[in-house]
């Protein structure tokens, strides 16, 4: 069976992958009645080589999105030459809110109180603000973190204790499934979500973007109204490294 992602390894091949994945989001999107110009593309380069991530950057890229605060934190320094932000997208303790409150722009998993009060504590000592998604596990499964959607209102009300953290929308990870439904359900309760909390207090969901699909699954998502879809592989290539290193059971 061949490589759906065979690796981009020139300029060329990067900025092609790029302008092939932006215009199957504008058709997702059209196909949906949206406005394509509604939809973010975000490039995960996480396990990319550095001079791989150059190419993306020459692309056009000007935000790039890590799992690994480590990672990001080490290509935001060997990058430094170069106008590209980044944005954490994995999971985050709260030992480490003190490096990504020195250098992220985005931060599109936040779950708990305990994370967004360390992010604000050492974000007003840097004088900085982080734009940041609350993550949902819309999927029910135990090896993905992120709020269970009931609690999602108790967790948005307490958020404006943190005036550093700018509340951008809200993440999710659909369930990792050849079955378009499950994944399509997935995407359709973030939305219903995102929603209902609008209904009730616009104010606590900022702009209400929804961060969610990936590589293989992006088109579903745009169609279910996604604004920002994370998207590595179809860009840069396979990845060797198996998903179960980024979100461990």
């Amino acid at each position: 069976m061949p490589n759906p992602y065979p690796p981009a390894r020139t300029a060329a091949e990067v900025a092609a992958n790029f302008a092939a994945v932006r215009a199957r989001i504008d058709a997702a999107a059209r196909r949906a009645g949206r406005d394509p110009a509604g939809v973010r593309l975000l490039p995960v380069s996480k396990t990319v080589p550095e001079d791989r991530v150059r190419l993306a950057v020459a692309a056009g890229a000007t935000l790039l999105g890590e799992n690994k605060v480590q990672e990001a934190q080490r290509k935001h320094r060997a990058l430094a030459d170069l106008p590209v932000a980044w944005a954490v997208i994995g999971h985050l303790q709260s030992n480490k809110a003190k490096d990504v409150a020195a250098f992220a722009t985005e931060l599109q998993a936040l779950d708990r109180l305990k994370v967004a009060e360390a992010l604000d504590r050492r974000l007003e000592a840097a004088g900085r603000t982080l734009d940041v998604h609350v993550q949902v596990n819309t999927s029910a499964e135990d090896s993905k973190f992120g709020l269970p959607p009931e609690e999602l209102p108790a967790f948005l009300a307490a958020l404006p204790r943190y005036p550093t953290l700018r509340m951008r929308g809200l993440m999710t990870l659909a369930v990792l499934s050849a079955d378009a439904d499950r994944v399509r359900t997935c995407f359709r309760l973030l939305r219903t979500l995102r929603d209902r909390v609008r209904a009730s207090d616009p104010a606590l969901i900022g702009p209400g973007e929804l961060s969610m699909g990936m590589s293989g699954d992006y088109e579903i998502a745009v169609e279910e109204g996604a604004g920002c879809v994370r998207v590595g592989q179809a860009i840069f290539g396979a990845r060797t490294t198996p998903d179960d290193h980024y979100w461990p059971t």
